[in-house]
């Protein structure tokens, strides 16, 4: 059976997804064409049911949950850190400032939405919105990706962690990105790809110079000391597994963002493949 596995051109899904892609796990029979895209794309193609498995933000999920579940593996999550609110000086309050963020549907704009409700969002593709800062075009901007290292060098400054101070409103790590699997495979595919998934990352982790040796080519200009750490950052033993402690940060995750009206539709009782 032929998949597509979509996911974004970024050193940490390289990291984990190396195995795969370079057929060093066993996939059980299943063909897998891997697809790349930023995350914001992967979320609006899910709205669609495009790809029978995707990377997509913790926060899109609810709207694609009718055609997909999260799977247990391949979860990037931040232990105390997250996407980084930056500005060129130091700003007392977001509220009421022109805001960048990578998108409607990601993890990034639900989070600042719980942070402060009142900023004015610009919508910007990831890669973009340091710049837009540096330039003065907008006032503050989220970073995800390798943007939350990088910042510094532009003589930007952090005005607020939002997986820090999510940690500290919880006590819970941020769920950010999740990989999804198309419900209407049926339960017998879907238990392959669980396993398929759980074993890319696994053998990353066990062969992570090389993997990481991989994942330099989707760093977007980190050199080899910043892409360890971001990687180390989001392929740990929460990809493997989310743990009761991820799941249940999932939920209030989702739960929050509904209770503020930020998610428009109901939140599902049911939200991981393996709890079918």
């Amino acid at each position: 059976m032929r998949i597509r596995v979509a996911h974004s051109p970024d050193s940490d899904d390289a990291f984990m997804f190396y195995p795969m892609v370079k057929g060093l796990i066993d996939t059980e029979g299943l063909e897998v064409e891997h697809v790349l895209a930023d995350i914001e794309t992967l979320n609006r193609e899910a709205l669609k049911g495009t790809y029978e498995v995707s990377a997509v933000s913790v926060h899109a999920y609810p709207y694609i949950a009718d055609r997909y579940l999260i799977l247990p593996s391949g979860g990037s999550v931040g232990e105390g850190y997250g996407p980084v609110v930056v500005s060129r000086r130091n700003l007392g309050s977001l509220k009421g400032k022109k805001v960048a963020v990578p998108g409607r549907l990601t993890t990034a704009y639900l989070t600042l939405k719980l942070y402060e409700p009142d900023f004015e969002p610009v919508f910007l593709s990831f890669d973009r919105i340091q710049e837009a800062v540096a330039k003065g075009e907008v006032e503050a901007g989220v970073l995800i990706h390798e943007g939350q290292l990088t910042y510094s060098d532009l003589g930007l400054v952090k005005v607020v962690d939002l997986g820090e101070w999510w940690k500290e409103e919880t006590g819970l790590p941020l769920p950010l990105g999740c990989n999804v699997v198309r419900r209407d495979l049926g339960l017998e595919t879907i238990r392959k790809v669980e396993r398929v998934m759980r074993r890319s990352v696994e053998k990353a982790l066990a062969i992570r110079e090389e993997a990481l040796h991989y994942a330099m080519d989707f760093a977007r200009g980190l050199d080899p000391k910043r892409t360890d750490i971001f990687v180390s950052m989001y392929v740990n033993e929460r990809t493997l597994d989310y743990g009761e402690e991820g799941r249940r940060a999932v939920r209030e995750l989702l739960r929050r963002g509904r209770a503020e009206g930020i998610i428009e539709v109901e939140i599902p009782e049911v939200i991981f493949s393996d709890e079918v």
